[in-house]
Order: structure tokens, then sequence, then C-alpha cells
């Protein structure tokens, strides 16, 4: 979106439209300094412990009645998002409204739509409450009108709230699922049917290690069972105790009983994998089937991207276009986990790359001292074995014709270090995890005969589909548990996979399952690239839950799990945020200056770092709006929106002002089906005034049912950011949207048809 945004200022900038600085005035808008602010002030608010508060209230003065919850949820998360933004709103109360169905039994997904639509609902009561709210006044402002004031918008929005709530708490909460994933706290002796919901019960199994065994003595690091097979070990019984959840650096004793997350098929998928031909060869790196792959020694930098993270994190196969075979530490050599090792600055790479991908490396800042390495050298000084290892697939092989990632080849020779696939007399060099395998292949690798040991160690565990513990219940402590957490708004990590976060090393927690927009997801999470909505099941220490709660790209869904609020500034915060409200409302000082210089108190105060302040702003709705800020005044400028405003004006105007008002409500709540609701504004805005000024009707009437319609379509969880937010944690797929939010948005719109005309008359 906000791409799209900067694409459009520089497309009215470039084809002289608008004049390059009037292109760019949307950055210094009032309306967009005052929503980054609001942003600002939000995070204040929330790092005080306000929610904290509200939530002991809300608890307190709902009760157990799924009717009374409904609606003082509904109402407390409407109030706070008159002068919050709605964002940090539901941000605030998610834990909260969590905790509240945990601790009386209702389905989370009873309460978190409601919760949703509050606080949508109240961001249309005051000034402040939402960027269109904004956008309209400083519209009018810019046109020469009066603008409007800090609660010209009550009137109507408190109506629209009113409405909204009474509908969910007799009608619409009949029509809202019945379905509870919330996650239970190790201390909660109530159950939960999320085991099922996630379907994580058809999942568990056992595994034991044989006597003997290659896997004694090995650490789950080295064995790879994730990786290989796409398992999670969850806890470990030895002797009749349990280790649990076992670290990566926890070794394996013959007798172990793991129980284990995954599909127990991957097995047969393994056994499979070893029934391929493995034979030694006379092929060294020097061999005439790879003479057109170069050998370099590079050195990580100092500084670079890729120091504090893993080659995975980086993609940087990918990106370079060659493989890693070995990293030199001090003198010793690695050959096994490159992918996942921590570089810290300094570390030699093996290379192995077409040399035009290696050049272009060279000119890189990620790695430095690029040295050319004859094949001999290359193996000598990093320990690559004389010998390399081919492996041959058979003709009439199931694996034929599937990729190498699918044929779990990619995830078992992982750090075999395939350097080719021979295929009829002719060479496929450095082949991806994309490239299709094919009945009669001759896969050339690097691999360690010890690897292949493990893999066949790997094969002989002994698999108990109906053994030990017989669900995941079983496993909780007062020091072991299981939460949700969701990705925050702006979260730096959207777009990304575990595997590349380094998720279970990084945080020491498993991911069991994900929920996403409707369907539960338990196989090849870590490959899964995490999206906003997003409901990630994870199970571990109590602490490790804690220490999540302080990151700030998730959010938690429990308060015994969030970040712990500085109280002793929350009166600082709230006098704050009292003074720039009565500043605003008594007409001293414009919205604009009082929200820049309440976020500065904010920060110089303590109540949040300069580094949560920018975290908690919404940079994608910063620059969308003030990238289509431009196009606004464009289609004004040069007669767009008097031509759209005429066609508008053509098809309804023989109806009267009321025909006008119903299709600007229409078209506007249609759009934000799809569009983000800053964008709609910001382009109906000048069709609005336009339409105005044709009919001869009311600028005021027309702006506040556009500002009012934008923030009244519920019929898609697509058109804000607060939808998505409660979609992970509540279980809810589009269906259930489109149930509760088509009647609630048709009979708003009714609401709209009586309320606007009678505050905000038509005529002039």
């Amino acid at each position: 979106m906000e791409v799209t945004g900067l694409l459009v200022l520089g497309a009215v900038a470039l084809t002289g439209l608008l004049p390059p600085l009037e292109a760019l005035s949307g950055f210094s808008n009032p309306a967009v300094v005052t929503i980054w602010s609001v942003f600002i002030l939000s995070g204040g608010l929330a790092h005080t412990g306000v929610a904290s508060v509200i939530g002991r209230l809300v608890h307190r003065i709902a009760g157990s009645h799924e009717i009374a919850m409904i609606v003082v949820i509904m109402a407390t998360a409407g109030l706070l998002s008159a002068i919050v933004n709605n964002i940090a709103v539901v941000a605030l109360m998610l834990p909260v409204v969590m905790d509240i169905a945990r601790n009386t039994g209702i389905a989370p997904s009873r309460l978190l739509i409601p919760l949703a639509y509050g606080s949508l609902l109240g961001s249309t009561t005051t000034l402040i409450g939402k960027p269109s709210n904004l956008l309209v006044t400083e519209a009018l402002r810019e046109n020469g009108l009066e603008p409007f004031s800090f609660f010209d918008f009550t009137p109507v929005g408190l109506i629209m709230m009113l409405t909204g709530i009474l509908f969910m708490a007799l009608a619409g909460r009949h029509l809202l699922p019945e379905r509870n994933i919330a996650a239970q706290h190790p201390q909660s002796n109530k159950s939960a049917d999320w085991q099922s919901t996630y379907g994580i019960e058809k999942r568990l199994f056992h595994v034991r290690v044989p006597s003997p065994s290659v896997l004694s003595g090995k650490t789950l690091a080295a064995i790879r069972l994730g990786s290989i097979l796409g398992w999670n070990v969850i806890c470990i019984t030895r002797h009749g105790k349990s280790i649990m959840p076992p670290g990566p650096e926890e070794t394996l004793q013959p007798g172990d009983l793991l129980t284990v997350e995954g599909r127990t098929e991957n097995m047969e998928g393994l056994k499979r994998l070893l029934k391929m031909n493995f034979e030694k060869t006379g092929y060294g790196l020097e061999d005439s089937y790879l003479a057109d792959i170069r050998f370099c020694e590079a050195i990580v930098a100092e500084g670079s991207h890729l120091a504090g993270s893993t080659l995975e994190a980086m993609q940087f196969d990918a990106a370079s276009n060659a493989k890693v075979l070995a990293i030199r530490i001090n003198g010793r050599v690695h050959r096994t986990n490159l992918r996942s090792m921590v570089l810290s600055g300094g570390e030699f790479l093996l290379l192995a790359g077409k040399k035009e991908q290696l050049g272009k490396m060279e000119a890189s800042r990620e790695i430095t001292g690029l040295r050319y390495l004859d094949p001999a050298e290359a193996a000598d000084t990093y320990e690559i074995y004389d010998e390399l290892m081919l492996i041959e697939v058979p003709e009439h092989s199931d694996l034929a014709g599937k990729t190498i990632s699918e044929s779990l080849v990619g995830e078992a020779f992982l750090e075999s270090r395939i350097l080719g696939i021979i295929r009829e007399g002719k060479t496929i060099l450095l082949p991806g995890h994309s490239d299709v395998l094919a009945g009669g292949d001759r896969i050339i690798t690097a691999m360690d005969l010890s690897f292949l040991r493990l893999l066949t160690g790997i094969k002989n565990l002994q698999v108990y589909e109906k053994t030990g513990h017989s669900d995941m219940m079983s496993l909780l402590s007062s020091d072991i548990g299981f939460v949700e957490a969701i990705l925050a708004p702006g979260a730096t990590i959207e777009g990304k996979t575990l595997r590349q976060l380094n998720f279970r090393e990084k945080y020491g927690l498993i991911a069991l399952a994900l929920w996403r927009r409707g369907s539960a997801y338990r196989s090849n999470l870590k490959d899964m690239k995490l999206a906003f909505g997003d409901a990630i099941l994870l199970f571990g220490p109590v602490k490790k839950l804690q220490l999540l709660g302080s990151e700030p790209n998730f959010i938690v869904l429990s308060r015994l799990a969030q970040e712990k609020p500085r109280t002793e500034k929350m009166p600082i915060s709230i006098s704050i945020m009292a003074a720039i409200l009565f500043c605003v409302v008594m007409g001293w000082v414009p919205i604009y200056i009082a929200a820049v210089a309440g976020a500065g108190m904010m920060i110089a105060t303590g109540c949040l770092s300069m580094e949560e302040a920018y975290r908690h702003i919404e940079w994608k709705a910063v620059f969308l709006i003030a990238g289509l800020l431009p196009l606004g005044a464009a289609m004004e400028q040069t007669g767009a929106a008097m031509m759209v405003a005429q066609g508008a004006v053509s098809l309804a105007g023989s109806f009267g002002p009321g025909a006008i008002l119903l299709g600007l409500i229409l078209l506007t709540m249609t759009a934000t089906c799809v569009i983000p609701i800053p964008a709609v504004v910001v382009l109906m805005a000048p069709v609005a005034l336009n339409t105005a000024a044709t009919m001869g009707i009311s600028p005021h009437s027309l702006m506040m049912a556009t500002s009012m319609a934008a923030s009244a379509s519920f019929i898609t969880p697509l058109s804000h950011p607060t939808k998505l937010m409660v979609m992970g944690p509540g279980g809810y797929g589009f269906k259930d949207y489109m149930k509760t939010g088509l009647p609630l948005t048709l009979l708003i719109l009714a609401v709209l048809m009586l309320a606007i005309p009678f505050f905000w008359p038509l005529a002039p």
C-alpha cells in the first residue's frame, strides 16, 4: 500500500499535474503530522499500564454474563478509541479480553469481533479518533471552509457506537462462532478445546531411541529432527523424569522416549530417500563435471548485515547464488549446521559458485578479502573430502517429478552441500530447492559419511503413536505453559519465516501450530512466511514466554506474559493527554501543534523511549496518506473531481440531496471493503466537496458522511488492521466477518441516513 502511495506521489510530479514542492506537501500536511503524533501518544498510554487498570475494571463490571461482557468490552474499546488510536486500543485490550475468556470459560471468538467493532465505532466520536476525521477536517480548511471542531463528530459517532453495541449484544452475538483456540495458562485448571481446534492431537506421537544407536551422545541441534523431518521434540522422558522442553544442546541417550509433534509419514519419506543408491566415487572438487564451479574464501565483514544473523535469516544462498561449503572460526572448520550458525564477523567462508556470480560478491559490503582457491587447496584447507558422494535416483522412484525441497532431499542433505546433478551426461550445477528431480539423476554431493550414518540412525528410531502422554495438557506444570502470540502492528518480521528468525534458538520456544484466516497449520511452520493476523501457538518455559512479552514484534495474548508496565509514569501520561485535549477543546492550540508537543512530552518524561515511539508509529499509514494526498489535490486542480461529481449528480441528482447522500455513503462503504480507509477518504473528499458545490448541498454534511461511512464497513477483515488483529486469536474466517458485518453495515447505513441530515442539514 505505502509503495503505491509513493509511486502516486512521484507520478503527479513527473507528469506535471502538480509542482514538485506541492507534490511533497503531504508529508507536512497537518493531518499527517497529527496522525503520527497520536500514534506516539497512544504508545505512551500503553507503556504506562493503562491496559492493566482497564482490564481489572472491565472484568469487575462485566462479570461472567456474555451480554454484559460484550457491552462492557465494546463500550470500553469505543471510549478509549475516542482519544487513543484504535490499533493501539486493540493491542492493549487483546490480552485483557483473552484473559477474561480464559477465566470465564467463554470462547474468545464470542468477544474479539465485538472488541474490533467497538474500537472502530468509538474512533468516529472525536477529531483525533481516526485519521479520516483529521483528513476531512484538513480538506475543509484547505478549501477555505470552517473545519470541524474536536467534538463535532460526537453526536453522529456516538449514535453509531451505541447502535453497534446494541446490535452485537442483542442479535450479532448469535451470529458469532463458538470457537475456542485460547491457549491455557499452566496455573489454570480450566479445560480448553484449543487442542482439537488447532488439531494438535493429530500430530502427537512418541519415538524411542534404540540401544545401541549412533544418535546416542549427539545433541538435538546436531541431529536436526526439525529440519530433516519437521518434528518438534517437546519432551524427553528419561528414567521416569521429564526434560521439557529440551534445548538444542540436549544430548540423547539410549532408551530415551521423545514426545514429538509432527507427521509420522515424514519418516517414511526419509526411508525412501535412503533407498537411493549411495556410492563413493572417484570424483573430487577438481572433477570435469564441476569444471565451471569456482571456489573462493571470503571473510564476513565487521559491521555487515551478516554479523549477528545467520545465513538462513539473510537468505544468503538465494541472494548470492553461491553455496557455503564450510566456515572456519579461529582455525576450526565447521561443516554442519552452517545455515543456523549465528555469525559475529571475521569468520572465513568457503564459497562455491559460478565465476560471474562470485565476481559480483567482490563489491558486496557483506564480505571482504575474497580470494580464489584451486580445488585442491579448498579441499585441504577446509577439510573437504577428496572424494564426493554420488546419490542416484532410481528410474521409477516416486521422487521423480518432485522438487528438491518437496522430496526432502533439500532438508535431509542440506549439510551435504549438493554441488550438481548429472542428467543425461550433462551437469546442472549448484541446483536450488526448486529444481525438479528426474529418474536416473545422479546427485553430486560433498557429503560426510558420518552424516549418512546419522540419517540411518534417525531412520532406526522406533515410532509409537499411542503411548506415553495422551495429550499436551499432561505436559503442563507451573514452569511450562502455552500462549498464543500475534504479530504486532508494524512488526519488522512480517514476511519472514521462523527459520529465518532462528526462532527456537533465539526465544527458546516451540511453535506448535499457526492459525491463518480460518485454518490451522501444523506442518512446515518454519518455512511459512508470517503475515499480519496470524496466531501462533507456542509452548515452552514460562520465563521464556514472559520474555517474548517484551518483544516489540509480538503481542502475547496473556497479561501474565506481558512486559511489566511503567505504572509510576501513568499519572504523567494521563496528565499529558488531558492537557492536550483541554487545550484543543478550548481552542488555545491547533490540534497538530498540541499533538506534536504532547508526543515530545511523552518521550521527555520517560513514558516511552524514542525507539519505542518510532515502533508505535504506523509508518505504512503515514506513507500511504502522505503519498495519496497530492493525488487528491491533483484531482481537484485538474477538474477530475468535478467530472466525477457531475457524473454522480447526473445519475442521482434528480432524486434529490438524499439520494446523493445515500450514493456517497454506499460508494465509500463499498470501497473500504478492499481499500484502506485513509486512501478512500483522500480520494472521496474532493469528490464530496465538488458534489456539494454542484448540488448546492452543505459540504459539511457530505464530508461528515464520507468520514463516518469509511469506518462503517464491517463486511471483510481487510479494510482495517484491528479486524485482522483479532482474526487469528478468534479463529475467524472471512465468512464470520460477513455474517456479523453485513447486517451491522446495513444498520449503520440506515442510522447515517437519519442522523446526518438531523445534525448536519443538507441545506447549506
